[in-house]
């Protein structure tokens, strides 16, 4: 894919941004590798007020818990039912306060990345503003593209491709996920709009129809390759030569 030149926000700088990094300005470069920048952020949080009151265990779990709600952030936008969630379940097994770990959460990911997590959620949105007008075609692209991937793919289902699908899109442009999946679908649909087709199908329509296609008599196949496989061993053997 191609990133579009024109993008109101340099993709280097909006990268920099979200992922808690400082560019060296300079010389232009990096001042540090990312595995560089992701050990000085989990350092940083180990030193924190926050990371210094939790044990060796609790304070990798804690950092996977804040993982996950970054992953979250990029794929949704939100992230405070899953804190929530988190917070609680750990809490429970930890015999500790659930609010407070939210809090002790919040400050890790801030402590990690240089941001909160409200920023990066603003980032986001900031970011699909920005590039909404230069998204289409590689949105409409990225949909075509779901078809041969199930075709020669192994047992790839509609829903599969399209989150692959939508996450190259979501890295490309630096937006949401789900955002990705909105464009993807719009595009979609308009484009079937644009050379007058006279039955519109959405995508996720669309994606029924590929799985039946494509996934489905694979899936047929392999079951009955494995009933065949398991009446092949079930069938009985003779224990004594005949004369």
């Amino acid at each position: 894919m191609t990133t579009a030149h024109d993008s109101q926000i340099p993709e280097q700088q909006f990268n920099s941004a979200v992922m808690g990094k400082t560019p060296n300005q300079s010389n232009g470069k990096s001042s540090l590798s990312a595995d560089e920048a992701h050990q000085n952020g989990l350092t940083k949080a180990r030193e924190s007020f926050a990371g210094r009151l939790l044990t060796d265990a609790q304070f990798s779990e804690a950092i996977h818990i804040t993982e996950i709600l970054e992953r979250e952030i990029y794929k949704s936008g939100k992230f405070k039912d899953k804190l929530g969630e988190y917070a609680y379940a750990m809490g429970r097994s930890e015999n500790m306060d659930s609010k407070r770990l939210e809090t002790t959460l919040c400050d890790l990911y801030k402590e990690r990345t240089g941001q909160t997590m409200f920023q990066l959620c603003e980032s986001l949105k900031e970011r699909e503003t920005a590039v909404q007008s230069k998204t289409q075609n590689i949105a409409l692209s990225a949909a075509h593209e779901i078809e041969p991937m199930m075709a020669n793919g192994d047992k790839m289902t509609f829903n599969r491709a399209f989150s692959e699908k939508a996450q190259m899109v979501a890295d490309e442009y630096g937006v949401r996920d789900n955002h990705a999946k909105k464009l993807m679908a719009d595009a979609f649909v308009a484009d079937q709009r644009t050379n007058s087709v006279e039955e519109v199908m959405e995508l996720r329509d669309w994606g029924k129809e590929l799985d039946e296609q494509y996934y489905r008599p694979q899936i047929e196949q392999e079951k009955q390759a494995r009933a065949e496989a398991k009446q092949d061993k079930q069938a009985p053997t003779r224990s004594f030569s005949r004369r």
